[in-house]
């Protein structure tokens, strides 16, 4: 396609983009409270504006019956490239702060984690509809509950993904803005119980035959650190190191008693290539030599979150989202690290897609001081608009 054409299509986008359609979207996503595993009537919400609206949409449940996610397929007139569209809106467990906009800004929970995101994707598939940038290829719109650790682990996506609800590369509307995430690692939640089989007593009265669970615990944190030092020599330019970490540490109920267990919680980060089965199988090992170490039971659970990541810069989503900052006037991203784990990890991780974090720009995720820019959900929704017309035409002529 020419050049010409390009800029048609940021012209046609911008006209098209209606600023008060999409505040009102985010306002009727905004306003439920959605906090996660119980995302059900947002996504119903979703569902019945996108069936009223003429679309056909599916609910299907990707594992989880309470809260069936939501999908659009919209295809052009040619068989292509899917570019998919993925947001979750569930939130985080806070108190509800009811969604308000001033001139500049939407304000409430999950404006800015990431209900007006996933407001700015729907936006871009409207147009995508009435200027029928796909001609080549289709869209794939999907929302879903389950992002939000610990209450939730992303399986719900996990299972869209193997029920097929998948495209070949994916734009995920998170509030990320600055950068493009090239690697990110992988994390899990580390909790460990370390225990000794009597009763609290008073310290006067402990038996001699049993370990001390603190001096077991106080064990297994010089184990880990010293295993985070090792960590620090597998790094990433972008990404930063691998690593342990402990941040809590509990035992006891009073300072002279003998307690009968400790708990600890901690993250593990790993980079992109390394096998997390053999992350955690690294972790249960160095458990069992400090239980042999100290005679004191360790148990510990390792729980997933996200797996870890890479963009694929040679992938034709990369080309479709550069070529639409640079005909948009926008200068070319630096590459970096992804700062948290997302969905695009999962897709990574499951599906070896390239997937792309860029969202509007936004504030205090996971506070009650949510918000998010008017302005930039405008420009996320041309943005996809945009690149879903230069993804689609790429693919068909590669």
């Amino acid at each position: 396609m020419d050049n010409s054409t390009q800029r048609a299509w940021v012209e046609a986008i911008g006209r098209a983009v209606d600023r008060r359609r999409l505040v009102d979207t985010a306002l009727a996503l905004c306003d439920i409270y959605s906090p996660t595993g119980r995302a059900a009537g947002v996504l119903d919400c979703l569902g019945t504006l996108l069936a009223s609206e003429g679309f056909t949409v599916e609910r299907p449940r990707g594992g989880y019956d309470p809260a069936p996610a939501v999908a659009v397929r919209w295809p052009g007139a040619a068989s292509g490239p899917v570019l998919q569209f993925d947001g979750h809106l569930d939130t985080v467990h806070l108190p509800f702060v009811a969604p308000r906009v001033t001139a500049a800004r939407l304000t409430g929970s999950g404006s800015a984690d990431m209900k007006a995101g996933v407001a700015a994707a729907v936006e871009a598939l409207r147009v995508v509809r009435e200027l029928n940038l796909a001609q080549q290829g289709s869209v794939l719109l999907t929302a879903h509950d389950l992002h939000e650790a610990p209450w939730g682990d992303g399986s719900q996506l996990e299972g869209l993904i193997r029920e097929g609800y998948v495209g070949h590369a994916a734009l995920i509307p998170e509030y990320l803005t600055d950068v493009l995430a090239a690697t990110g690692r992988g994390q899990a939640v580390l909790q460990v119980r370390v225990s000794r089989s009597g009763a609290p007593v008073h310290e006067v009265m402990r038996p001699r035959d049993e370990p001390h669970v603190i001096s077991a615990g106080a064990e297994l944190v010089r184990r880990l650190d010293r295993w985070n030092e090792e960590l620090a020599g597998h790094s990433d330019p972008h990404a930063g190191s691998e690593s342990v970490f402990v941040g809590q540490l509990h035992a006891g109920e009073i300072y002279n008693q003998f307690p009968q267990e400790l708990w600890l919680e901690g993250t593990r980060r790993w980079l992109p290539g390394r096998d997390r089965r053999a992350v955690e199988a690294e972790y249960r090992r160095l458990l069992d030599e400090t239980s042999q170490a100290t005679g004191a039971s360790i148990v510990g659970e390792f729980r997933l979150v996200r797996d870890a990541f890479r963009l694929p810069e040679d992938d034709l989503l990369v080309t479709a989202f550069d070529t639409a900052r640079a005909l948009r006037g926008e200068s070319r991203l630096p590459r970096g690290g992804k700062p948290f784990v997302d969905d695009g990890n999962t897709f990574w991780a499951e599906a070896a897609i390239a997937a792309i974090t860029h969202g509007p720009h936004g504030g205090g995720a996971h506070t009650l001081e949510e918000w998010v820019s008017i302005d930039d959900l405008v420009r996320v929704a041309e943005t996809y608009a945009l690149i879903a017309a230069l993804y689609t035409a790429q693919g068909a002529g590669a």
